[in-house]
């Protein structure tokens, strides 16, 4: 099982291993196939030449050994019969003596006399046909009816050149005829059948070749298990340092987004308290102005504000919020109505209103409701009007408030525009997330520098983007002033 888990834990490295081991055996076994079959080749070619070597080496030591017999004879003018057994003695311990080689098959000297071809083997024979007597020279074609045959094919060959003349028969047996002429005169030719084996000395090289490539091979196998022990050994401390450097960038991560998330609800308080202050104002003021006429008015207004407050207190509960309090099917929340009552109940309740702003309201009425809390729609449509109220940067602001809904593409759009200064080239710059400065923490459209300043506009973003799942974008107007967009998709 240990095994199993620490192949498993290197399978990478496993699989690089066996390819390069692989292909090392593979090249090896090409390479041992390619060297043994051209050694082979070799020694058989090497084995071919000296097997007729020899063959023929011993052929004419053998013609030459009864040549030389031949001449004693010759040089006497008379001999005994002592010396006449003894020369015969010796031409049958010659021809005998080959036939005891373990190659030699079969041995006679062919010889012919008016035009017919004879075939000796005995050393009583040749001495009488040497002797000029015929009488006990055997028939022709009896016995070695093949060597004479072959000899009447090559016999003019012989006898014109005089040299050693071999036919091989089955790519291993050699016929060999090998002139006889005895003082120089032709007499006949030594025939030998000779099959010489050398075989076994070509298989023990190839045997031995065999055992050193196994022997090759294994030291090849043994290396490549040595390398992967060692690479195993370090990719398995390579792997506890990667092991322990993620954990300790995944414990900074988790503390990198828990301190992300502490600030960004630390400023998202501090964003809202503000006007959680200046809405707890407007429930004093509409106490003081409830009446018998105004009750019903002032009922609807209060249970908003009230509303509003819980959910200013319930979002200073938590830091990241549970997804069902943010979006959930038991919301259903009209835009334009939410709209409409920060227009009049927000920012129309300010005395005076009339000389720094006016709004222009556009609202469809086919926009469908959404699943979202209608407070946190409060907290993104809220910050972008603000926006709008303190660049615009001159007395008889006009903010128009559009929303479209575009049943084609099952989608809605929300537009706040102004005919204001606009906003600056610089904050619509998109950085490498394709995310505009405007939307960015600590940037702020206003003039001055101002503590915890920066932060509405960014806020809109983040509870849009990644709490609700809608699209924001800003951009200026060709005519002037600028406009914040809020792309709503359903799905």
């Amino acid at each position: 099982m240990r095994l199993l888990e620490k192949i498993k834990m290197h399978r990478v490295e496993i699989r690089h291993l066996t390819v390069l081991f692989a292909i090392l055996i593979a090249f090896q076994v090409i390479l041992s196939f390619i060297h043994k079959a051209s050694l082979k080749k070799l020694l058989i070619s090497t084995q071919e030449w000296y097997q007729k070597d020899s063959a023929e080496r011993l052929a004419n030591v053998t013609s030459t050994s009864l040549e030389l017999l031949y001449e004693t004879i010759r040089t006497r003018t008379k001999l005994t019969d002592v010396e006449v057994r003894k020369i015969i003695q010796s031409f049958d311990i010659i021809l005998s003596q080959q036939l005891l080689e373990k190659n030699v098959e079969e041995i006679c000297i062919l010889v012919s006399r008016n035009n017919k071809v004879y075939a000796i083997d005995d050393g009583k024979v040749l001495y009488n046909f040497l002797s000029n007597d015929l009488s006990t020279v055997p028939n022709p074609g009896k016995p070695h009816s093949e060597a004479i045959r072959l000899y009447k094919q090559i016999k003019n060959t012989i006898q014109n050149k005089e040299e050693v003349q071999s036919i091989l028969e089955n790519k291993q047996t050699f016929n060999l005829f090998v002139p006889f002429v005895p003082r120089g005169e032709y007499v006949g030719a030594v025939y030998m059948k000779n099959k010489p084996d050398f075989s076994f000395i070509t298989q023990e090289i190839i045997s031995n070749y065999d055992e050193t490539t196994l022997i090759y091979s294994s030291l090849i196998l043994l290396g490549l298990l040595m390398m992967y022990y060692i690479s195993s050994y370090t990719l398995k401390e390579r792997d506890d340092a990667q092991r322990l450097l993620f954990v300790e960038h995944q414990d900074l991560l988790k503390q990198q987004i828990i301190h992300e998330k502490e600030s960004l609800f630390t400023k998202r308080i501090y964003h809202t308290h503000h006007k959680a202050e200046k809405v707890m104002g407007f429930i004093k003021e509409d106490l003081r102005l409830l009446c018998e006429k105004n009750i019903e008015e002032i009922k609807y207004r209060v249970t908003k504000y009230s509303n509003f407050i819980s959910r200013v207190i319930y979002d200073m509960k938590w830091f990241d919020p549970p997804i069902h309090s943010v979006r959930s099917q038991i919301f259903i929340t009209n835009l334009n109505e939410v709209i409409r009552f920060i227009v009049q109940n927000i920012f129309q309740r300010i005395s005076n209103i009339q000389d720094l702003y006016r709004f222009n309201l556009l609202l469809d009425e086919k926009v469908p409701d959404v699943n979202i809390n209608e407070f946190v729609v409060w907290e993104i449509i809220e910050p972008l009007i603000q926006n709008s109220i303190e660049h615009g940067g001159f007395d008889n602001l006009e903010i128009t408030i559009k929303s479209s809904y575009y049943a084609d593409r099952n989608q809605s759009e929300i537009i706040i525009s102004d005919n204001g200064k606009g906003i600056r080239k610089d904050l619509l710059e998109e950085n490498s997330e394709g995310v505009k400065r405007i939307f960015l923490e600590n940037i702020s459209t206003k003039n001055i520098e101002e503590h915890n300043s920066g932060y509405g506009c960014y806020l809109a973003y983040q509870v849009a983007k990644y709490r609700c799942g809608w699209n924001i974008n800003a951009e200026n107007l060709l005519e002037g002033g600028c406009r914040f967009i809020i792309t709503i998709n359903y799905v």
